[in-house]
């Protein structure tokens, strides 16, 4: 295998994508310079074969002198597996310098060529050009910002792996004279916000900037002056969220709100803010757009509840916690939170026979919330707590109350509860 990687490796650069007439004399006392659909399919059949049995040196002449006869035909698999060819002899053992140097060589030219005559790979080999201009070729910084900034214009989703790579040519060429701290700071924050469970994106930010409000501050600049642009207006809303400063996400997530209305993530954002910063009617109405744009979910209208409950509206909040259970099929987290509504109220009143039955209203809601979610160790806890609450043996004897009776709940503080109980 060496021996014919040493023989037309070191052509590469002078045969790549050119027509047989033109690849020169070492090519052409080889192989044919026919090029009919015959024998160019002959050729690929052997292509693929040596690359499928992973001999890829003898594949690799085959490759070049496929696409030297017809760059197009076989577009959509020939550039993927003589790419897969091209970088495993460029990092074997056994090839010679001067084979990786031929192959290091045509190595752009052939990603060149990859993305003109296969278009829907364009994403994929601009980015792997970016990455072996950087470490094959080691070119310039300028050159490969060049081609990582292409790669990203691409494919906005770019792997993490190859934004890093783009990150740290930015961080490790910053100077007063340009601008790549700013750029850099750009990509860590996209990482940020697309991976808020890496803890590695906001350490390398930390080095960037001197605290979080600077950071805030850029964010907010890159948004006013170009304040329609919602990507940048997201951008500032995440850090601000990612920072725990909702006061200052609220206006960039307002403007989303309005340009894109439909997002249901920019509303969920928005309510859990306002939420944060007190503006609780605020957040009930987001919520309520929420429930427009998914009325089956049900998070929101356990939110919903948690924000009646801060309001007061016990009763409301208790609607919206049975409606979150019914939409989830059962849910204890809703189901235990009824039960708080219940044990809240208890707590607001005098402490007699009437309030004990509440407690016990609450107990028996825990239990229930249990028995859909037996991993609901809050519950188990209230359960727990609430035992010297409760009405006692010597309470339903003084009450006149047995085993099995049913008492509804009542008295001035209660109300709005309408349930019964039931003595043990």
């Amino acid at each position: 295998m060496k021996t014919k990687i040493k023989i037309y490796g070191i052509i590469i650069s002078a045969m790549i994508f050119t027509s047989c007439a033109v690849a020169g004399n070492n090519f052409q006392s080889s192989f044919s310079s026919d090029c009919d659909s015959m024998e160019t399919l002959k050729l690929y059949s052997l292509f693929s074969e040596y690359h499928k049995n992973k001999d890829f040196g003898s594949a690799l002449p085959y490759g070049w002198q496929v696409l030297a006869c017809d760059k197009a035909k076989f577009a959509k698999w020939i550039y993927y597996k003589m790419e897969d060819c091209l970088w495993h002899l460029h990092d074997s053992s056994v090839v010679s310098p001067e084979e990786v140097k031929a192959i290091e060589d045509s190595i752009l030219n052939f990603y060149n060529v990859a993305i003109q005559y296969y278009p829907d790979g364009m994403a994929y080999f601009q980015v792997r050009k970016a990455f072996v201009s950087e470490t094959w070729l080691k070119l310039d910084a300028e050159i490969c910002i060049a081609e990582y900034t292409k790669a990203a214009e691409y494919n906005p989703e770019m792997d993490s792996y190859y934004y890093n790579r783009f990150g740290q040519i930015y961080i490790a060429n910053m100077s007063d004279e340009n601008d790549y701290k700013t750029k850099a700071i750009d990509i860590y924050a996209k990482l940020a916000v697309r991976e808020p469970d890496n803890a590695e994106w906001p350490r390398i930010l930390s080095t960037l900037v001197e605290d979080v409000g600077q950071l805030l501050d850029i964010r907010k600049r890159n948004w006013e002056l170009d304040r329609e642009n919602l990507e940048k207006a997201w951008v500032y809303a995440s850090e601000c969220i990612r920072a725990q400063d909702c006061g200052r996400a609220i206006e960039p997530l307002e403007f989303l709100t309005q340009k894109s209305p439909e997002t249901i993530n920019y509303w969920n954002q928005l309510a859990s803010c306002y939420n944060k910063v007190g503006r609780l009617s605020d957040s009930e109405a987001a919520y309520q757009k929420l429930l427009e744009l998914d009325p089956n979910n049900k998070d929101f209208y356990f939110n919903l509840g948690l924000i009646y409950k801060e309001q007061g509206k016990l009763s409301r909040a208790r609607q919206f916690f049975e409606t979150a259970n019914d939409k989830a099929g059962g849910w204890g987290m809703a189901i235990f939170s009824i039960g708080l509504l219940y044990e809240q109220s208890a707590r607001d009143c005098a402490f007699d026979f009437k309030t004990k039955l509440v407690y016990l209203l609450a107990q028996d809601t825990y239990r229930r919330a249990v028995s859909i979610d037996p991993s609901l160790a809050q519950a188990r806890d209230r359960i727990g707590a609430l035992s010297s609450s409760v009405p006692s043996q010597e309470d339903w004897f003084f009450n006149k109350k047995k085993s099995g009776d049913v008492i509804p709940i009542s008295g001035d503080c209660f109300t709005w509860i309408g349930k019964s109980v039931t003595v043990p």
